[in-house]
């Protein structure tokens, strides 16, 4: 029950949109701008539009990771197109992690409602923020700052994940590394990782280069 009541508390005062009209869900059809999604002409709005039931299921597990994130960016749920916040459910096996990411369009609060994760943040000075959390706690993430959550308990954890922006954006930080063509060089040099380590790396998460 807890969980619920922060959702909707967090429906209700958390809102960025301007006020000028009393939505703009929106147009997924025309190309997304800087402030987002042109909005859907009123006359074609339906009451599914402020309706998203992707979130009561898992997302698909990652077997890296084992974890499972389901979104509700504004390209899942329309109706969020302006209101300045977004959700998301992450379920984590025990040993399993989110790992080491940020978005850079928002900040981001958690709200465990079943097990025990560990999280932390690491501030722009390298000050690392580190905290067990149990069933009820929440933390917040600073919009920008890298940040990760284990699951360290001996249970499933189920976490409600909420945004401040209906399109926050994610970059991990080894998909950055490692995901991509850059070639092995550069990384070696800039990680101080050796030739072997780099290659493992970019084999593991898909990485050429």
């Amino acid at each position: 029950m807890l969980h619920i009541l922060v959702l909707f508390s967090f429906l209700l005062v958390s809102s960025a949109h301007a006020g000028v009209v009393d939505f703009c869900v929106a147009d997924l059809s025309a190309p997304q701008g800087p402030a987002g999604y042109s909005c859907k002409p009123p006359a074609e709005v339906t009451a599914d539009d402020f309706v998203y039931s992707g979130l009561s299921v898992p997302g698909n597990y990652s077997s890296l990771f084992n974890a499972a994130i389901n979104l509700a960016f504004v390209d899942q749920f329309p109706g969020l197109n302006g209101l300045g916040l977004s959700m998301a459910r992450a379920d984590v096996n025990p040993g399993g992690v989110i790992p080491m990411h940020h978005h850079p369009g928002a900040s981001e609060t958690i709200l465990i409602a079943k097990g025990t994760i560990t999280a932390g943040l690491i501030s722009s000075d390298n000050t690392v923020y580190l905290k067990t959390l149990n069933e009820g706690d929440i933390m917040v993430f600073p919009q920008g700052l890298l940040h990760f959550q284990m699951n360290t308990g001996k249970k499933h954890a189920h976490i409600w994940v909420f945004f401040s922006s209906s399109n926050p954006g994610l970059q991990i930080l080894s998909n950055a590394l490692f995901s991509n063509n850059l070639p092995s060089e550069y990384i070696e040099k800039t990680t101080f990782l050796d030739d072997n380590e780099v290659k493992r790396l970019k084999a593991l998460l898909g990485g050429s280069g």
